[in-house]
This record gives C-alpha cells, sequence and structure tokens, in this order.
C-alpha cells in the first residue's frame, strides 16, 4: 500500500476540526476536494473516522484513539522535510495569513506586500482583520503570523520583539488643547476616546492619570485607528495612541501630534506564531521579512 502524506494532512486537520467545512479552510482547500480527501480516508482505514450527528459530526473511537499520534506523525514529517529542504523563494508557492492590528497593516501592509510579491512572487499574503475575541487560530495553524502588544501566555506560541512605541495625544487643528501648556489637570478634563476591538473604555492612560489622582471621561471607544483618527478629526475628542504606527495616517488627515502631560508607558509590539513553523524555512523568511518591515517604520525619524 502506497502511503499518501497529504491523507495524513487532511486527516489531521479533520480530526482537529471535527468538520469537513472547518479542515477545508484549515488547508485552504476546497469543501468538495476535503470531502473527497476523507472518502479516501475512510477506505484506507476501514473506519467512518467522521460520523453525522445533527448538525455536526463526531469522530468515532477509532479517529479519537489516533489523533494525538497522526498529530505527531504529521508534525514529524513537517520538520524533517523542511529541514532537507533548501528555500527557493522564486519556486515558492504558499499562502501565509497575517493577522495584524489595522493600524500596523496601514503602516506596514503596503510595504510587507510589495516585498514577498518581489522576492516570491508566486507566494499569496492573506492581510487579516484581528477578531473582536481572543481566537485559537494561531494555534490551529489557521494564522502564519499575528501581532500583539504581550506575549502569549500559551507555551507553543513563540514570540519575537519588534519594537516599542511611544504614545501621542492627536487632536484636530485648533482645537483647544493646542493652545497653552497641556497640563495633565487639561489633558484629563478633555473629552476622549479609546480605540479598542473589543469596545474597552478603560486602558493604560487612565492607570498613569489614576497616579496623579486624575481621571479622564471616555465618551467613545472605536472599533479601529482609522474610524478612532476620523473622529477626532471631526468633533473634540482627543484620541491618545502609538506613535510610529499611526503617523502616516494622521498626517494624511492633518492631525496635531502632542506629547503626553505626563508619562506614559511605550507600547510594545510582538510578532507571534506557532512552534510549529519554528524550523520552516518559508516561514523563518516570512516572519523576518515582516521584522525588517516592522522595525524600518521605527528608525523613520521621530519615530
Amino acid at each position: 500500500m502506497q502511503l499518501d502524506l497529504n491523507l495524513l494532512t487532511a486527516l489531521d486537520a479533520l480530526l482537529e476540526e471535527g468538520s469537513v467545512t472547518g479542515a477545508a479552510a484549515r488547508l485552504h482547500v476546497t469543501a468538495p476536494a476535503m470531502s473527497r480527501s476523507l472518502g479516501r480516508i475512510r477506505k484506507a482505514t476501514g473506519d467512518q473516522i467522521l460520523v453525522r450527528a445533527g448538525r455536526n459530526m463526531l469522530p468515532t473511537p477509532r479517529a479519537l484513539a489516533m489523533r494525538a499520534e497522526v498529530h505527531a506523525l504529521v508534525q514529524q514529517a513537517h520538520r524533517l522535510l523542511s529541514a532537507r529542504q533548501e528555500l527557493d523563494l522564486a519556486a515558492l508557492d504558499r499562502v501565509f495569513t497575517v493577522r495584524w492590528h489595522d493600524a500596523l497593516t496601514s503602516a506596514c501592509g503596503t510595504a510587507l506586500t510589495a516585498a514577498v510579491h518581489h522576492q516570491a512572487p508566486g507566494t499569496r499574503l492573506r492581510l487579516s482583520a484581528e477578531p473582536g475575541t481572543d481566537a485559537p487560530e494561531l494555534h490551529r495553524g489557521e494564522v502564519d503570523l499575528e501581532s500583539s502588544s504581550s506575549r502569549s501566555a500559551l507555551p507553543d506560541i513563540r514570540h519575537r520583539l519588534v519594537g516599542r512605541d511611544r504614545l501621542v495625544v492627536a487632536v484636530r487643528p485648533g482645537h483647544p488643547l493646542t493652545e497653552g501648556l497641556l497640563s495633565p489637570e487639561r489633558y484629563a478634563a478633555a473629552e476622549h476616546l479609546t480605540v479598542s476591538r473589543r469596545g474597552n473604555l478603560y486602558d493604560s492612560v487612565d492607570d498613569a492619570l489614576t497616579v496623579h489622582g486624575l481621571e479622564r471621561r471616555v465618551v467613545a471607544a472605536g472599533p479601529t485607528t482609522a474610524f478612532a483618527l476620523q473622529l477626532a478629526l471631526d468633533t473634540d475628542l482627543v484620541v491618545t495612541l502609538p506613535d510610529a504606527v499611526t503617523r502616516a495616517a494622521r498626517d494624511r488627515l492633518g492631525l496635531i501630534a502632542l506629547p503626553p502631560p505626563l508619562q506614559l508607558p511605550d507600547v510594545p509590539l510582538y510578532l507571534l506564531w506557532h512552534q510549529r513553523y519554528d524550523d520552516d524555512r518559508a516561514h523563518t523568511w516570512l516572519r523576518d521579512l515582516a521584522t525588517e518591515t516592522v522595525q524600518a517604520l521605527f528608525a523613520r525619524p521621530n519615530a
């Protein structure tokens, strides 16, 4: 019997996802193609692997028993083949999914896309928006590279610190805070907005104000940096956000950036990936290229 490693990969995805549709999305193939792979797996193993239970599919006892071993085999084969293979960027045919904060995508997405296409023209890049809640796509291999302001607590998620951004206060031209001395008291007395994909009205700025015995009033939370900057341009609301990753967007809108009147913590920027890609040369190339792209942003004057 000839062993098809692609079937092992498909079986691993099916057992992890518990559905044909989920496994197809994970491996970037069509649902009919994954359904055909399941049929071949059933024929090869003599087991149904996944059985219908209402709208869901449940693994058979044999599938449950083999799940861990199948996953280990796939990872071992991946490491073995990757270690023996030289990376040929000109011939690389792969889809990478990069999930970055919207401000970072706006600031660096164009440069990263251009660099990837120039060096590996057969490679496709998917820039994905951050979800409103924490999601397991990085752990499942559906996202190759992610940005974050903190390290992951999961032991199988790697991290790399690529820079630290300082916070600035962005306001519209002619805003009252642009006149005279900007004291902590005047800053706190203004009406503020936050940038939060979860809609949080509280962030590290409030912690810093509390040290000074001050409290600000946050009247709105915007889901994206672009929305928050536009709102700051159209109103007297004040938004405090990272400098380097928002500078180009602020300049396009003509917003004024003021230094905070109190000590605020820098915002670290990490790149995250799953440990399965540690020895993957193509992934190493991608994360090194992403690191260079982001660090070039921080290296610009006044960053």
